[in-house]
């Protein structure tokens, strides 16, 4: 059926993803590569072995899904490690006609007794630029038939760590031990929107700032000054906000850290999640909060395999909130979240919402432009809706070649 919205279709369109963490997406070639290098024990040193046993097409719970990032940390404070996962993240997502991602990782995860928070950053930077080389100098890019490819990074502060989970993290609980945990987590988080202010202003593509982790028990709210921080310094805020915890701490995500987006968002209808005694009309809380997102364009960055892994209530994609999300109009992105441990593409994540959501046509189109627009980009305004608009006529080209009009009788 020439209207139906093909694999093949989805896999030549060009695509962008706004929520992709570095640390949840290896090549899982890569990583058993590097854990032989580094002595790190694997429970499997075959790829079938380690999807049957750690990345699995499905998870038991959070935690399950969580399990497999102890072995990709585990490898990625090299610095070397680091920009060699970057540049074939940058690969794979060309590959399959990506042409836009914001890579997100954590900084202080990844330091080590001989490097620091602008290390890491760079060494990213380096692999990013090096894989965007090698697609923007093709020949199909050069002579305008295919968009060039744009990256951005996004530095994730914890919402709470261990000292077990690096050397910056167990410094910085020693020095502070006398403080409130809240306390120590939220220096922590300002201290990296320090140094990404700082190495914006060296030219790097840090494009953002998020709060990834714990949401449950560790509201956005405890990292306001590093938001502010951020905010009074032109830098673009996400936060993790909806995963695990109802639509208040959505708004709060808003209201207390600026975010200008939203990642997953899947709560954000969930008014028996709601527990502000004050909030009356349950119903009309969640009305207004999706009628704010729609109307400011807070954009919801959606990673709908990556919900069906971690939430148990979440029973089958049919069930998933995109579809109301769609329905009220919400500037949505479709993303991975973590290609490896949710075992995933964009292109198979845009093939299950076009499947479960019955996404037309048109719509495919509004969702597909949304993750450019909605991208925070490293350059102009002008340079990003130059991008846009190459990207919007691609795609144009394209849907006229799969979907041709009909010739008048």
């Amino acid at each position: 059926m020439k209207d139906r919205i093909s694999p093949e279709f989805i896999a030549a369109i060009p695509k962008s993803d706004l929520h992709l963490h570095l640390d949840g997406s290896l090549r899982l070639k890569t990583l058993i590569e590097l854990a032989r290098e580094a002595k790190v024990k694997l429970p499997s040193y075959s790829e079938a072995g380690l999807r049957k046993l750690v990345f699995k097409e499905s998870y038991k719970d959070l935690p399950d899904y969580l399990h497999g990032f102890m072995y990709t940390c585990a490898v990625l404070p090299d610095l070397e490690n680091l920009t060699r996962v970057a540049q074939e993240l940058v690969e794979d997502n060309a590959a399959e006609g990506v042409r836009y991602i914001e890579v997100r990782f954590a900084p202080q995860l990844h330091v080590t007794p001989s490097t620091g928070v602008r290390d890491v950053v760079r060494a990213v930077a380096a692999g990013l630029a090096a894989g965007a080389k090698a697609h923007n100098s093709s020949k199909a890019v050069k002579s305008g038939e295919d968009v060039p490819f744009h990256y951005g990074m996004i530095l994730c502060a914890m919402r709470r760590f261990k000292k077990g989970m690096s050397p910056y993290f167990a410094d910085m609980l020693r020095l502070m031990e006398h403080a409130p945990k809240d306390e120590i987590y939220a220096a922590a988080s300002l201290e990296l929107a320090r140094a990404g202010v700082e190495l914006v202003r060296e030219g790097l593509p840090v494009v953002g700032f998020d709060l990834a982790g714990e949401e449950a028990g560790y509201p956005p709210a405890d990292h306001w000054a590093a938001y502010q921080y951020a905010h009074n310094h032109f830098v673009r805020k996400t936060v993790h906000a909806g995963e695990a915890y109802g639509p208040e701490s959505i708004w709060q995500a808003i209201t207390q850290c600026h975010a200008n987006r939203i990642g997953h968002g899947t709560f954000l209808f969930a008014q028996d999640m709601i527990q502000d005694p004050k909030i009356e009309d349950r119903k009309k809380y969640v009305e207004d909060l999706a009628n704010y997102l729609a109307s400011q364009r807070i954009g919801v960055e959606v990673c709908v395999t990556s919900n069906l892994q971690t939430i148990p209530s979440l029973k089958s994609l049919d069930k998933h909130p995109i579809r109301q999300m769609i329905d009220h109009g919400l500037s949505v992105s479709i993303c991975t979240d973590n290609r490896l441990i949710s075992n995933t593409t964009v292109s198979r994540e845009v093939e299950l919402v076009c499947t479960h959501a019955k996404v037309s046509r048109v719509e495919l189109k509004r969702l597909i432009i949304a993750g450019f627009k909605g991208a925070f980009f490293h350059g102009s305004f002008a340079e990003k809706r130059g991008f846009v608009k190459a990207v919007s006529a691609r795609y144009d080209y394209l849907a006229a070649r799969q979907f041709p009009t009909p010739k008048a009788a």
